[in-house]
């Protein structure tokens, strides 16, 4: 083995090093659970430092291809799969290694409007409420309703966007329920479905949204849930168009799910927020996010829609944490309706607008074309996700694999956080020409 190792390896550079040793393991000349050489043994064969071959073995650990086990050795890992609940942790594990991560998917930090003079105002209001106040402020409770993509039956804050899909999906699944999500779709989601114990359907997207061929077949199951990201769709950038909307709510009007939307982007989404609640409004929950657009840290979201679902949330949350802060809410309405965080929230749209632009025409002069329009991530397809990965890492670029946002895998794919990337100077053109080179667009194009 130590010798087609080394034959394998023609670039003895760090980054050629974990290059050529993630080929061998995509292509499976090394099977998973192979025990590796040791540093020593490596970097004595290829005449090079054990740094130098050290800094290979973080690269190739950080995107998962290979595991550390002590005295063990190191070993070829085996990815976590669908139903392993890990699929989160699969996206995540790398971060931190790299000089660009660009895997997390999180909002730009530059790009955040300034809390300072919001946090200050609010200091200097009269907060002080009681266990039995209304859990959402009036004045935002309005605010929201009036903003609200159609009229919400009931409405509440909750801890997130991912809290409320927590707390909505333990409403509306029971164990073995059917569950129909777009594929791909956010990991979270997925790994709660299978906490929850339900059997999740993939449906597949186009340019306008979910396949309406594929809903109507995955309705035949009798779903009790069916999850939707109706813009800046997480991975694919796709925006459901109101006349696929409306194709949508038809074909479900059928049936007896609950419609769960989970608008997560918010006011940094450009495209155009249409909802199955217009109608459907009964059966719908519309979640709006605000930690792209506004902070991770407001730990805020709020759900309305069918009243029969958020009474139910409402009513389990009074014997847990009973309301989310009231202080934070106070932050929040400021944020949404004093023109000076507006503003900003705006300049920040025009900016990741013009980043994802940027980046994909990028791609496409290198012969690589990614979907969608909208939001701060770009699913691009590439010949082999692992070596890509590797590749990557080894130029010190993180980004997210695609299998864990995949049920039915459909190809190799990356998540790249393009609203990460500054788009002054020249970053964004040689981010792309570096993922060309990792996605074999060669390959691609010419298959």
């Amino acid at each position: 083995m130590l010798d087609d190792m080394v034959a394998a390896i023609e670039t003895r550079s760090a980054q050629g090093i974990a290059a050529a040793i993630g080929r061998l393991v995509s292509g499976g000349d090394l099977p998973v659970g192979t025990r590796l050489p040791t540093v020593r043994e490596l970097s004595a064969a290829l005449h090079v430092s054990p740094t130098t071959v050290s800094e290979a073995w973080k690269t190739l650990a950080a995107v998962g291809a290979i595991e550390p086990r002590g005295r063990l050795g190191t070993f070829v890992r085996r990815p976590p799969g669908p139903g392993t609940g890990q699929r989160y942790r699969r996206v995540t594990e790398g971060p931190g290694h790299f000089e660009l991560d660009l895997s997390t998917g999180t909002p730009d930090v530059a790009l955040l409007p300034d809390l300072q003079p919001i946090v200050a105002e609010v200091s200097r209001q009269s907060l002080t409420s009681t266990y039995v106040d209304r859990p959402v402020l009036p004045d935002l409770w309005e605010h929201l309703r009036a903003a609200w993509p159609f009229p919400p039956e009931e409405l509440t804050v909750v801890d997130g966007a991912m809290d409320a899909l927590d707390r909505i999906a333990r409403v509306v699944v029971r164990l073995g329920d059917r569950v129909v999500v777009e594929n791909p779709t956010f990991p979270p989601a997925l790994d709660l479905l299978d906490h929850l114990g339900a059997e999740v359907i993939g449906v597949g997207l186009d340019s306008d949204g979910i396949s309406l061929a594929g809903l109507a077949a995955a309705l035949e199951a009798n779903p009790s849930m069916v999850y939707l990201q109706p813009r800046a769709q997480n991975p694919t950038g796709i925006t459901m168009t109101a006349k696929r909307a409306k194709a949508v709510a038809r074909l479900l009007a059928a049936s007896s799910a609950i419609v769960v939307e989970d608008d997560h982007s918010g006011d940094i989404a450009s495209g155009t927020l249409v909802s199955i609640g217009t109608w459907l409004p009964e059966r719908t929950v519309h979640i709006r996010g605000f930690s792209k657009s506004h902070g991770p840290d407001l730990r805020l979201a709020a759900a309305g829609g069918a009243a029969s679902v958020i009474d139910a949330v409402t009513t389990r949350r009074l014997i847990g944490p009973g309301w989310s802060s009231r202080i934070l809410q106070s932050v929040l309405l400021a944020l949404l309706t004093e023109p000076g965080p507006v503003g900003q929230v705006e300049t920040a749209r025009v900016e990741y607008g013009h980043r994802r632009a940027t980046f994909v025409q990028a791609l496409g002069q290198h012969g690589l074309e990614a979907t969608g329009t909208d939001g701060i991530n770009v699913w691009v397809p590439v010949a082999d996700e692992r070596s890509a990965l590797v590749q990557l890492a080894a130029q010190g670029i993180g980004v997210a694999p695609g299998e864990p946002f995949m049920v039915n895998r459909d190809g190799d794919h990356l998540r790249i956080t393009i609203g990460l990337v500054d788009s002054t100077g020249d970053a964004i053109e040689r981010l792309a020409a570096q993922v060309a080179e990792a996605a074999g667009v060669r390959t691609l194009v010419s298959g």
